[in-house]
């Protein structure tokens, strides 16, 4: 398969973990400099040697919060490389209460990520992207986008707006060599249930037990083939289920 990353740049965010974490790990064996981000500076100082060391790749990290406007506007005016590839990953799910009983620490929590964090980002790089008539924006969204379920009210708004920004933008770059993509993945084990349960080990466990979910691997390797395809390809999106999830509520686990 050509390689068509060797040698580009490109940014990940939230990178410290899950799918970031293996989309950085991705890219980089196939020879592409990164800008990785996250809000654990310990963790990505660790990324940054393990990707250098065993790739040979030049790795830059950026801690701080997507969700701050101000600090995401201070880091990308200070890059000096240009930006062929975003990954639009930094996101979670806080709680599964119903409408009615939910916390709204929770939901600003999730809106200002999910949402205002694919907002900010995308709206400060993707002008560099349109100058130079090229670049790749590729935004991590969830089946959560395409189907509600009970007690994730505002975890399916935030990822239903991610796919409506995700086509709204296409559109507005509609015209220019700019692609944008997004992927929707299913269950995948990360950190993703213990940080909607928040830290509760057994209840997060009990979202994987009896089946096989995916895996951080399994969609960094989507994103990769969705960033290596011809310059003339554009993914729009890709669902992404394991064998055992048919849908968002719909999920067959072993006796």
């Amino acid at each position: 398969m050509t390689n068509r990353l060797e040698g580009k740049w490109a940014l990940v965010t939230g990178a410290t973990s899950g799918i970031g974490r293996a989309t950085a790990v991705e890219f980089a064996a196939s020879s592409c400099n990164l800008i990785i981000n996250g809000r654990r500076k310990e963790r990505l100082d660790n990324l940054k040697q393990q990707l250098e060391t065993e790739h040979s790749v030049v790795v830059e990290t950026g801690c701080f919060d997507v969700r701050d406007r101000e600090a995401c506007s201070d880091f990308i005016s200070q890059l000096e490389h240009p930006i062929d590839t975003l990954v639009n990953n930094a996101g979670l799910a806080r709680g599964k209460d119903a409408v009615y009983d939910a916390s709204f620490e929770d939901w600003d929590e999730m809106v200002d990520t999910n949402i205002k964090g694919v907002l900010n980002m995308t709206r400060l790089i993707s002008p560099r992207m349109k100058e130079k008539n090229r670049g790749h924006i590729i935004n991590v969204g969830s089946i959560a986008g395409h189907e509600s379920y009970p007690g994730g009210s505002v975890y399916c708004a935030t990822k239903h707006a991610v796919k409506a920004f995700t086509e709204a933008t296409k559109k507005d770059l509609h015209g220019t060599n700019v692609r944008v993509s997004m992927v929707s993945p299913g269950l995948v084990e990360t950190e993703f249930s213990n940080v909607r349960f928040h830290g509760d080990d057994e209840r997060a466990d009990n979202v994987y037990a009896n089946l096989d979910p995916l895996t951080g691997e399994d969609i960094a390797e989507i994103i990769h083939f969705i960033a290596n395809r011809p310059p003339h390809v554009n993914i729009m999106d890709s669902i992404v289920l394991p064998v055992s999830q048919s849908s968002s509520s719909m999920v067959s686990r072993d006796e």
